[in-house]
């Protein structure tokens, strides 16, 4: 309704703002200390990396690894696809004024894959190992953050996406400890 278009309206121009051409110099300044193309792009293997190090390392942490791997594949390939093939989205690098700085995705954007599948991790870990699940938190947060600002997702899509991995890192770590 009218509420939801202000909202809307809100979020598209945050993200205008910031990819936008006009706003150049703060691009520049983000990006020297930001680096998001890192982020968005190779950092997610570093983190899983390190997820599947905790794997083979440390045998304690097997039952969290395993919950954190299957709280990320439900939320990213079951929820996320469903809400996808529900409401279709198109991504922000098809709208003008908007620059992309990585290569274009042919996806529906809502919600944000990477944000549910990393934010999913970090619950789990989080509820596991609450020292340990901050930094995956952490992770999940800068991941997120460069999606939107590399250009292949809304600022809401990343709000869903975590919302959606949060709720399934929950829900997968509960009824593991069920079993």
């Amino acid at each position: 309704s009218r509420n939801g278009n202000k909202n809307k309206n809100y979020f598209f121009h945050i993200f205008v703002f910031l990819t936008a051409e006009n706003t150049e110099q703060i691009r520049k300044v983000s990006q020297r200390f930001f680096c998001p193309v890192f982020f968005a792009n190779y950092f997610p293997y570093i983190v899983g990396t390190i997820l599947l190090l905790f794997l083979i390392r440390y045998r304690k942490y097997w039952r969290m690894v395993s919950s954190a791997l299957a709280a990320a594949v439900v939320a990213r390939f079951g929820v996320v696809e469903l809400i996808r093939w529900v409401k279709p989205r198109l991504r922000p690098f098809n709208v003008p004024d908007i620059n992309l700085l990585v290569g274009k995705v042919n996806e529906s954007s809502f919600p944000s894959g990477h944000a549910s599948f990393f934010f999913a991790i970090a619950t789990v870990v989080y509820l596991n190992n609450r020292k340990l699940g901050i930094w995956f938190y952490i992770a999940a947060i800068l991941i997120s953050i460069a999606r939107i600002f590399v250009g292949v997702h809304w600022p809401s899509d990343v709000i869903a996406g975590a919302a959606v991995g949060i709720f399934s890192g929950w829900l997968v770590n509960k009824i593991s400890k069920k079993y």
